[in-house]
């Protein structure tokens, strides 16, 4: 579709837009609102950037996003503008870099010496024919290069870069990358030197650094005895439904980048694009094939323009005010931008955390409850657990006590809970002023990019994370209190993001404490508008009558990649705390080049209702909750449906109504997909047919 055929498309939708803006500029949120949704049906942001969103800014260059000039009340500091000056990226992350301690004092000639005699085996083990089989290699290298990591940690990284290139594994830059010292090589060596790696975590070892190396191996069997402190009561239920309910926003992986550059290549051969530094490697040095819009593009993440858009949107669209606010927000992770890992620092991931819970605090209405993503650290997606060796074990520590301090800052939570957020990775347990039980995790714990976890992989719960979940539903349960669950990474799907031993003990916990406490599941991390049922009996009998819970998985505001921009709105019963209607709103990223000389911003505007999309097919009435029955009848449908109309109509949704998404009319499409909406674990998602995951590219079935 040509920028003119595009704008001739949404012309009559902004029309509309902008009378339902002056709508609420007149009457004020509630006069514009329409029949049967909480708010107007659509918000047009106002052209030109909000000035009043921060208190102070740094000169940025006309036609730019400006670059605020943040002062971090935990912290005590203001941010320099060369952290997130577009023009000069950084190239070097000063943080501190931790090794495990050496086992043996040597000194520097004899762990050089030690070093090149290491590398020589390896690459023998490598090249040479007497060791056989891929997977048998790897695991013979990485029991010599462990000898590294105990003895010369230090000099373990460039020895993992050296091999890397010199093997072929990648590219030079790639090599770099992925095990400089001040990129993951530390984490590598953590790795070697604690992982049993000729055993089980050898084999997930390799399977990351190679998918053709090792398979990755199969789930344990989790021996349930004495995992609970009591036993799921006989006669659990759940409480009556007062009747009465209120408006909660989901928002998720905003990815604010303050590094955009407006008119830079936002069609780059490897992301992240809309940078100073992207390149279209089908071009000449120089040129651009598609010029960066003020306000994104579907290869990049968040501009200040776009994510300020978002929250201006949010009151209008829900019907919400500061006479009339939410009832509470959660936000289930990610808030920095997808920057190569040295580009990143500590100050980096700090000033995202400052500014975007600033922007929620000035822009949404009632309290938020947020949760750490995997993005929301540094090294990327790394979290070290308490059980590590010395001070390996608090290396992350600086990130939780940050965060905490924030929140508590803001308002969000108490002293206790903060102090929780610090010992506990971020996450934290709260009883909300509704009377939910809110109940965070970190699920880096389970991410497969978080190398940390190939060590005693057998251990479903190393860091004590599901541990700490345990106790706090049993104690919900033991008060009787409903609870709201959530993270950032979702436990299954597809079964492509999380490890699968931790996943299988969450299902146990989530069987054991569902339906009667556990009321709710939510995630983000895809970008995507996605769902999964959890059953009972570890969902191998998959019905109406053994539906138990349901994870909803959040749509994103950023639009990386080929995805729209987007949030949802829940209506939730104060007495069950189950969710009775979700009302989905997305802005049109196709439509940003048209708006470059235009009077007004994006257009964020209603999608669709989940009950009206699909309660009508799965015969479900109009005063039934949106739980996990209804979920199973919508995937019974599906696979009724020989048109697959339901599911392509899912699956449009999925990538909230993006030019970018591919479509799903087939049979095989049609049944992976129910497939991973019935899949709560990584065992689970895995058995389905692999290929239809995500509509962030084209299908590729395996």
């Amino acid at each position: 579709m040509t920028v003119l055929s595009s704008i001739m498309v949404v012309t009559p939708l902004l029309v509309q837009s902008v009378l339902a803006h002056d709508r609420h500029r007149d009457h004020g949120w509630h006069g514009g609102a329409s029949s049967g949704l909480p708010g107007v049906s659509s918000y047009v942001a106002p052209a030109g950037y909000p000035t009043t969103a921060f208190s102070s800014y740094y000169p940025a260059p006309s036609g730019q996003e400006p670059q605020p000039a943040l002062y971090d009340p935990v912290l005590n500091i203001t941010y320099p503008l060369n952290l997130t000056n577009p023009d000069t990226l950084p190239e070097y992350d000063p943080d501190p870099v931790y090794f495990p301690s050496p086992i043996a004092n040597l000194g520097p000639s004899e762990q050089a010496t030690l070093i090149s005699s290491i590398l020589a085996e390896v690459s023998e083990i490598i090249n040479g024919t007497y060791v056989e089989g891929n997977c048998s290699k790897c695991i013979a290298a990485l029991s010599v290069a462990k000898t590294a990591a105990q003895l010369a940690p230090a000099l373990v990284p460039d020895a993992m870069v050296s091999l890397c290139t010199s093997g072929g594994l990648h590219s030079a830059s790639t090599c770099e990358e992925d095990f400089s010292a001040r990129t993951f090589g530390a984490i590598w060596t953590q790795v070697l030197a604690l992982a049993d790696v000729s055993g089980r975590d050898g084999q997930a070892i390799c399977n990351s650094l190679n998918s053709d190396f090792c398979p990755y191996p199969d789930t344990t069997p989790l021996n349930t005895t004495n995992l609970f402190p009591k036993r799921k009561p006989a006669n659990a239920t759940r409480p009556e439904p007062s009747g009465k309910r209120v408006k909660v926003l989901n928002m998720s992986d905003f990815h604010l980048d303050p590094r955009y550059k407006v008119g830079s290549e936002g069609n780059c051969s490897s992301y992240l694009c809309c940078r100073v530094n992207a390149e279209n490697d089908d071009l000449a040095m120089g040129g651009i094939s598609y010029p960066a819009p003020l306000y994104g593009y579907y290869e990049c993440d968040t501009p200040y323009d776009l994510g300020l858009a978002a929250l201006q949107a949010v009151g209008p669209l829900t019907g919400t005010s500061k006479e009339d606010p939410l009832a509470w927000t959660i936000y289930t992770g990610d808030l920095v931008s997808h920057d190569p890992q040295s580009q990143l620092s500590r100050d980096y991931v700090e000033y995202a955390e400052d500014s975007i819970y600033g922007m929620f605090k000035k822009y949404l209405t009632g309290p938020v409850f947020p949760v750490l993503g995997n993005h929301d650290t540094n090294p990327e997606a790394i979290d070290a657990p308490h059980s590590m060796p010395g001070n390996l074990s608090m290396q992350m520590s600086w990130n939780y006590n940050h965060v905490s301090g924030l929140w508590q800052h803001e308002g969000w939570i108490n002293k206790t809970a903060k102090q929780q957020a610090r010992l506990h990775y971020g996450a934290y347990s709260v009883k909300n002023h509704y009377g939910l039980r809110m109940i965070t995790f970190n699920t880096d714990f389970w991410y497969h990019s978080n190398f940390l976890n190939y060590i005693n992989t057998t251990n479903p719960d190393v860091s004590g994370t599901f541990d700490f979940m345990i106790q706090e539903l049993q104690a919900a349960e033991d008060a009787g209190e409903r609870v709201w669950l959530f993270g950032h990474v979702l436990s299954g799907w597809d079964g492509s993001n999380p490890l699968n031993n931790p996943t299988n003990l969450f299902y146990q916990i989530v069987e054991r404490y569902s339906p009667h406490v556990i009321a709710n599941i939510f995630f983000g991390h895809t970008h995507e508008d996605q769902l999964m049922i959890y059953y009972a009996n570890n969902g191998t009998d998959q019905s109406l009558s053994t539906a138990l819970n349901t994870g909803w998985i959040g749509p994103s505001v950023t639009p990386l990649t080929n995805v729209n921009s987007g949030f949802r709105l829940y209506e939730v019963d104060t007495g069950t705390f189950d969710i009775y209607e979700a009302y989905t709103f997305y802005s049109d990223v196709h439509s940003y080049p048209s708006l470059a000389n235009s009077s007004h911003g994006p257009t964020y505007q209603f999608e669709y209702s989940t009950r009206e999309a699909y309660g009508p097919a799965a015969g479900w009435p109009e005063d039934a909750p949106l739980n996990a029955t209804f979920w199973h009848a919508v995937t019974e449908a599906m696979e009724k449906d020989q048109s697959n109309d339901l599911v392509s109509k899912f699956n449009t949704y999925q990538g909230k109504t993006s030019v970018m998404s591919p479509n799903c009319t087939n049979d095989a499409c049609a049944e992976a997909k129910v497939c991973y909406m019935r899949s709560g674990s990584v065992a689970l998602g895995q058995a389905c047919p692999q290929g239809y995951g995500s509509v962030q590219s084209s299908f590729s079935p395996s």
